[in-house]
């Protein structure tokens, strides 16, 4: 009987110093990094530049550019608390031409256990009234990227161009969609993304865990809302312009976190 209870009493003292070393990591000044994965999509599909994609209302597209800007990166823990990333560590480029654009690399990040993710597409107006001399380095990245207006200072926060099939004219006809400020709609879109149920991204010290979320870009035109291109093609104002942005409200998802 005493072998057992020193079996037991061993046992038990191995699990309190296994929970003390987690906690002891979670709770710990220590840092880590995370890694946010952006897969873009069309309509459930890998998206692949100059293919054929249908739309509910019967137009046919094909996408040959398509640009955006991620920003304003915040981590919510398990516990509910949030961690802001710095603007300076928060501004990025997506290019679907570019492979490691898709993949952000966010430094200095608390160890902890994280449930959600939420960024903006664009840079925000609070940040973009400080004036050019506050844009930094980005402001260059994103001029030499296409992502600057020629005729209007400011950001473009997202680029979709190709051509479509205007069923009117019966003929291809390009088409080009410009996410950004106009007038006095800014257009910033924010995104709010809990990570899947059973999945935390465990940020340590020795682990970098990656966040996939999928981008499905039908959701730019055939999205909540649809918008028919033969009644413009150029979408770059007006009400289209801010029927894109409340789309685009809904085009991301989590798919996996991997640790």
């Amino acid at each position: 009987m005493k072998i057992k209870a020193k079996i037991i009493i061993g046992i038990i003292s191995l699990m309190f110093l296994s929970c003390s070393k987690n906690d002891e990591a979670i709770v710990s000044n220590e840092e880590g990094a995370l890694d946010i994965q952006f897969d873009n999509i069309y309509a459930g599909s890998n998206l692949v530049f100059d293919t054929n994609y249908t739309h509910s209302n019967g137009e046919i597209v094909k996408i040959n550019k398509l640009k955006y800007i991620i920003s304003n990166f915040v981590l919510v823990k398990s516990d509910g608390t949030e961690y802001i990333v710095p603007q300076s560590k928060s501004n990025f480029i997506v290019d679907e031409t570019n492979v490691a654009s898709q993949l952000i690399r966010l430094q200095n990040i608390p160890v902890g256990d994280y449930t959600g993710i939420k960024f903006g597409v664009g840079i925000d107006q609070e940040q973009w009234s400080q004036g050019l001399p506050a844009q930094g380095n980005f402001w260059t990245q994103a001029e030499s990227a296409g992502l600057t207006w020629n005729w209007n200072p400011g950001y473009i926060f997202m680029k979709m161009e190709g051509i479509f099939y205007n069923n009117q004219t019966q003929e291809n006809q390009q088409f080009q969609v410009h996410l950004g400020q106009i007038s006095n709609s800014y257009n910033y879109v924010k995104s709010t993304l809990n990570f899947p149920t059973t999945e935390k991204a465990l940020v340590r010290t020795s682990t970098t865990p990656q966040v996939k979320i999928l981008a499905d870009f039908s959701q730019v035109l055939d999205g909540t809302t649809k918008i028919n291109l033969q009644d413009g093609s150029a979408i770059m104002g007006g009400s289209k312009l801010i029927t894109v942005a409340n789309n685009i409200k809904y085009m991301f998802q989590v798919e996996h976190v991997h640790n």
